[in-house]
C-alpha cells in the first residue's frame, strides 16, 4: 500500500484491489500500518471512536447522585425550615441523617459501579488493525482515522472504512439500510458517495461481515461516522427492562401510600390546631420513613455482588438488569453444538457416494481444501487437518478461494499441481450435491448423477446422521486457465464422498438439562444441523418431546400456530437466522421468558430478539456485541449456574422490597393514627428519621444474605399484586403491637411524651428490624440460616436502638432513660410479633413460590418433572 493515484487500472480492479490512499485526506497508508505514537497522537486528537459518547463517571458524579434524590430535597428543606424556625438541633440531626444516607449510598454503588464495569471490560469489542507493521487486536475504540483494518466473517466493522481489497464480501448493515439481505461490497474509488450505505466500496461502523474477506482503510470515526448520526438519536435511554418497570410499579404502590398518609397527618394537624412547623416536619419524616429511599443502592449493590459471583462462575454480565431476567428465564433456546456436545469434532471415516466403503479421495480433496482455506475455519476444517494427512498428495499451491456464505453453504478453493488446476468444493451435502453432474465410482470411473443417485446419497446422508455423524460432502472438478474464479465456476461438479465427524455429547449434560428442567427451565435446541442429527443428539441427552421441527416446516406455520408447536417440539432444525428469531417471538407471545444462546454471526438476530441474549467469550465480534450475558467457558452447567445467581440476586432485593411493604408500612401507619388520638406527636420528626435511617442501615448487608433452595428452584418475576397483599396483611400486624405499645405506655408506665417517644421508637426499631429474620424466607426463621453480614448489622442496630435512650446523645435527639421492665416487655412482644407475622407470610410467599409464570393454556409432553412445591 502507498500513495498512489485513487482511480486503479483494469488489472488491479479485476483482482478486486486498488489503492485507495486518497479515501481518507491526508492519509498515508504504508504496509507497516501506522505507528503506535502516530495512532496514540490522533486517538488524543479525535477522541475515542465512539458514535455516542459514553455517560461520564466522574467522582462528583457519584456523590451528586444520591443528594438528586426528591426526598433529599425534602429533607434539605425541612431541614432549612426547622433552622429559619429557631429548631437548630432538629436542623442539625437532619442534616447529619441526610449526609450519613448519601455517603452510604455513594460507598456501596460506586465501588458496586466499578466493579460491574471491571467486568464489562473484560468482554469488550476489539478490532485488527495494521500497527507497527503487525496484525494485532486493539480496543475498538482506540482506532483512528489512517488505521488498516482486518475483516472476516463474523466481525464487527469498528468504523467506516474504505475498501482497499476484498473477496467476495457481504455485509450486514441492516441496522442502517433496514434491508435484511447482506450487501454486497467491492473495492471500487473513493467518491463522495462513501456516506451513502448503498456505496458498494465503502464498510460502515453498526455493520457486520456475513462471509469473505477484506482488508479497508479507516476514513471516519466515533460521531463523525454514518452511525454515529444515528448513535446520537439512540443515545437516549434504553427501553426498561421487566426489572426496571417492575422497580417503577413498586414506587407507584409506596408513592400512593406516601400521599395518603401525608395527607391524612396535615389534615389531622390543621383539625387539630397543632403547630404548623412541627406538622409539617412530622408529615415529612412520616413520608420519607414510609419511602424505601435506600433501594436503588439496594438493588444496585444486590446485582453488582451477582454480577461478581457470576464472573467467578465464569458468567459476565454486560448490563446489571439482565442478572434478574437472566433468573426469569423459563425457556432456554440453544444451539446444540459446543453446548450440549463436546464441540470437539473429530473425523471419523470419508464415505463413497454409492455407500460402497471408504473414500480416500474425498478425504484427500476435503483436506486440500481446508488446508488452503482463508478466514473463519470451522471446526470440521480444524478435524480435517487434526487427522493424518493424505499419503503421495502432490504439491499443489493455492490460486483462488470463493469463501463461504450462508445461501451457498459451500466453499471452494483452486489449486494448482500435477499439471492441472482443480477447483474443490466442500460443504453442506444438499447444497454440494445439487451442483454435481456426477459422482465417483472407485478411482476412475464417473458416473452420472441422475434422480436416483441423489437420493441414494439423501439417503446415505440420513442414515450416517441417524448415526450422529455430522456430514460433509466433497466435490470437484478441473477448471481452466483464467485470472480469478468466481461463484459461477462452481459447477458441473463430481462427487467425490462425504466426510462423516463425530461430535459427541458433553459428559454430563444431560444431568445438567435435568437440572434446569427441575428448576423450571426447558431447553429448546434451535439448531441448522439435519433432522435426523439433531434427534439424535436430543434423545441422547434426554430432551424429549413430540419431534423435531424443521425450517421448512417453520416457513408454513402462522406466528400462532408456530407457538403451539414450539411448546410441544424437542428441537428445530435447519433453521435460518430470520427463522430463530420468529420462533423466539413466537415464544414470547406465550408469556416465556426467553434466553437464547448463540456464538455465530447468524445468530446476533435472535440475540437481539430475545429477554437475554447469551454468548461465549469466543464467539464471533457481532453475537457478543448483541448479547447481555457472556459466558467466558462454555457449557450449560456454567449457564445454570448463572441462572441460578440471578434469582438469589432478585430474591434479595425481594427482601428489601417486602420489609418495606410490611412492618415499615405498619410503623407509619401507627404514627399517622396516633397522630390524630394523642395530645402530642408520637416520635418527633428527627426521631423517626433516625428509626428510618438505623432500620435501613441493618439491611445494606441484605445482597449478602442466603436465599433458599426453593425460591431458586424455580423463575420469578415481579409481582406488585403480591406486595401490596403482603403490605396489607403483615403491614397491619405491625400496627397491631404498635398500638399495644402505646397503650402499655401510657396505661402501665404512665409514660410522659419524651417517655413515650424513647418507648416506641425502642420497640418499633427492634421489632421492624427483627423480623427480618422473619420475612426473608417462606420457611420458619430458624429452619433458614442468614448470612453472617446481615446478623451482624441486624443485631448491631438492634443494641443502638436499645441503649440509645441511656446515652449522653438522649438528651439532644428527645430520648429518656426507660425503666428496666419496659425492655422486658419489647423482649416479649417482638418475640409474639415474629411468631404472629411468620404465621401470617407463609400462604402469603408460598403462593408466590408456587405461582407459576409459564402459561397453562396446553400442556406438553415433557422428559422430565416439574419441580416440586415448595415446603415450608
Amino acid at each position: 500500500m502507498t500513495a498512489a493515484a485513487p482511480t486503479p487500472d483494469a488489472s488491479a480492479r479485476s483482482a478486486g484491489r486498488y489503492d485507495a490512499s486518497a479515501a481518507a485526506a491526508a492519509t498515508v497508508v504504508t504496509d507497516a500500518g501506522l505507528t503506535a505514537a502516530e495512532a496514540a497522537r490522533r486517538l488524543a486528537a479525535s477522541g475515542p471512536n465512539e458514535p455516542a459518547p459514553r455517560p461520564r463517571r466522574t467522582l462528583v458524579r457519584a456523590v451528586a447522585r444520591p443528594l438528586a434524590s426528591p426526598l433529599i430535597g425534602i429533607l434539605v428543606l425541612a431541614s432549612i425550615v426547622a433552622a429559619l424556625a429557631g429548631e437548630v438541633a432538629d436542623a442539625i440531626i437532619i442534616v447529619v441523617m441526610v449526609v450519613l444516607s448519601a455517603a452510604l449510598d455513594f460507598v456501596q454503588t460506586y465501588r458496586s459501579t466499578r466493579a460491574a464495569e471491571a467486568l464489562r471490560s473484560v468482554v469488550a469489542p476489539t478490532a485488527t488493525v495494521r500497527r507497527e507493521g503487525a496484525w494485532t487486536e486493539v480496543d475498538r475504540r482506540t482506532v483512528v482515522v489512517g488505521d488498516v483494518v482486518r475483516l472476516a466473517a463474523g466481525a464487527l466493522v469498528p468504523a467506516d472504512a474504505r475498501l482497499l481489497d476484498a473477496r467476495d464480501l457481504h455485509v450486514q448493515q441492516a441496522a442502517l439500510t433496514g434491508e435484511s439481505m447482506p450487501a454486497e461490497k467491492e473495492v471500487s474509488p473513493a467518491s463522495a458517495a462513501d456516506h451513502d450505505p448503498l456505496d458498494r466500496g465503502t464498510v460502515f461502523l453498526g455493520t457486520s461481515v456475513v462471509s469473505g474477506t477484506a482488508t479497508a482503510l479507516v476514513i471516519r470515526t466515533g460521531r463523525a461516522t454514518q452511525f454515529g448520526d444515528i448513535a446520537a438519536r439512540l443515545a437516549e435511554r434504553p427501553p426498561d427492562t421487566e426489572f426496571e418497570r417492575g422497580l417503577r410499579r413498586f414506587s407507584h404502590l409506596i408513592l400512593q401510600a406516601v400521599v395518603f398518609l401525608t395527607l391524612l397527618v396535615v389534615l389531622a394537624g390543621i383539625a387539630l390546631r397543632r403547630d404548623p412547623l412541627e406538622t409539617m416536619l412530622f408529615a415529612i419524616a412520616l413520608a420519607v420513613g414510609l419511602v424505601p429511599e435506600f433501594l436503588p443502592m439496594i438493588t444496585t449493590v444486590t446485582l453488582a455482588n451477582g454480577a461478581v459471583r457470576m464472573s467467578r462462575r465464569h458468567v459476565i454480565v454486560k448490563h446489571l438488569p439482565a442478572i434478574q431476567n437472566l433468573g426469569s428465564i423459563d425457556v432456554l433456546c440453544s444451539d446444540k453444538t459446543g453446548t450440549l456436545t463436546s464441540g470437539d469434532v473429530r473425523f471419523a471415516r470419508a464415505v463413497a457416494p454409492d455407500g460402497s466403503g471408504d473414500a480416500p479421495r474425498a478425504f484427500a480433496l476435503g483436506w486440500l481444501n481446508a488446508r488452503f482455506e482463508t478466514g473463519v475455519r470451522s471446526p470440521l476444517d480444524a478435524a480435517i487437518l487434526a487427522a493424518p494427512p493424505p499419503p503421495a498428495l502432490p504439491d499443489y499451491r493455492k490460486l483462488d478461494e470463493l469463501p463461504f456464505d450462508f445461501e451457498r453453504r459451500r466453499l471452494s478453493v483452486v489449486v494448482e499441481g500435477n499439471g492441472q488446476r482443480l477447483l474443490t468444493t466442500k460443504g453442506a451435502p444438499e447444497s454440494v450435491v445439487a451442483a454435481c453432474v456426477a459422482y465417483e465410482r472407485g478411482t476412475e470411473e464417473r458416473v452420472p448423477m441422475d434422480d436416483a443417485a441423489r437420493d441414494r446419497c439423501a439417503a446415505l446422508v440420513r442414515a450416517l446422521s441417524g448415526d450422529g455423524y455430522r456430514v460433509v460432502a466433497v466435490a470437484s472438478r478441473v477448471v481452466d486457465v483464467q485470472p480469478a474464479y468466481a461463484l459461477a465456476d462452481e459447477r458441473d461438479l463430481v462427487l467425490a464422498g462425504f466426510l462423516a465427524f463425530r461430535d459427541p455429547p458433553l459428559p454430563g449434560v444431560g444431568d445438567v438439562v435435568r437440572r434446569l428442567a427441575r428448576d423450571g427451565v426447558r431447553v429448546l435446541v434451535l439448531s441448522g444441523d439435519d433432522a435426523v442429527i439433531t434427534e439424535r443428539v436430543c434423545a441422547e441427552v434426554g430432551l424429549e418431546g413430540e419431534r423435531v421441527v424443521t425450517g421448512a416446516e417453520v416457513e408454513r406455520m402462522t406466528d400462532g400456530a408456530l407457538a403451539h408447536v414450539a411448546e410441544r417440539a424437542a428441537g428445530f432444525a435447519r433453521l435460518t437466522p430470520a427463522q430463530k428469531t420468529r420462533l423466539i417471538a413466537a415464544l414470547r407471545s406465550r408469556s416465556h421468558v426467553v434466553g437464547f444462546l448463540g456464538d455465530g454471526i447468524n445468530d446476533a438476530p435472535a440475540l437481539r430478539a430475545a429477554d437475554v441474549g447469551i454468548s461465549v467469550s469466543g464467539a464471533a465480534d457481532v453475537a457478543r456485541d448483541a448479547a447481555d450475558v457472556i459466558l467466558t467457558e462454555r457449557g450449560l452447567d456454567v449457564l445454570h449456574a448463572g441462572i441460578i445467581e440471578g434469582r438469589t440476586a432478585f430474591g434479595n432485593t425481594m427482601k428489601y422490597l417486602l420489609m418495606g411493604t410490611s412492618s415499615n408500612f405498619g410503623n407509619m401507619v401507627s404514627m399517622a393514627v396516633a397522630s390524630l388520638v394523642l395530645p402530642f406527636l408520637p416520635m418527633l420528626p428527627t426521631q423517626i428519621l433516625l428509626n428510618n435511617f438505623l432500620y435501613d442501615v441493618a439491611q445494606v448487608t441484605i445482597p449478602t444474605d442466603h436465599v433458599d433452595a426453593e425460591y431458586v428452584a424455580r423463575p420469578h418475576r415481579w409481582d406488585v399484586g403480591v406486595l401490596r397483599r403482603f403490605m396489607l396483611v403483615v403491614g397491619p400486624i405491625s400496627s397491631l403491637f404498635d398500638f399495644l405499645t402505646f397503650a402499655v405506655l401510657l396505661a402501665l408506665f404512665h409514660s410522659s411524651p419524651a417517655a413515650f417517644h424513647s418507648g416506641w421508637f425502642v420497640e418499633s426499631l427492634t421489632t421492624q428490624t427483627l423480623v427480618l429474620f422473619s420475612i426473608r424466607t417462606a420457611r420458619s426463621p430458624l429452619r433458614s440460616r442468614p448470612s453472617r453480614a446481615l446478623v451482624a448489622t441486624v443485631l448491631g442496630v438492634v443494641v443502638v436502638g436499645l441503649v440509645l435512650p441511656a446515652t449522653p446523645l438522649a438528651r439532644l435527639l428527645g430520648f429518656v432513660p426507660l425503666p428496666a421492665a419496659f425492655y422486658l416487655y419489647v423482649a416479649g412482644a417482638t418475640a409474639a410479633y415474629i411468631a404472629l407475622t411468620d404465621a401470617a407470610k407463609r400462604p402469603l410467599l408460598r403462593r408466590f413460590l408456587r405461582r407459576s409464570y409459564a402459561p397453562e393454556a396446553t400442556p406438553r409432553r415433557h422428559a422430565h418433572p416439574a419441580p416440586p412445591s415448595p415446603s415450608s
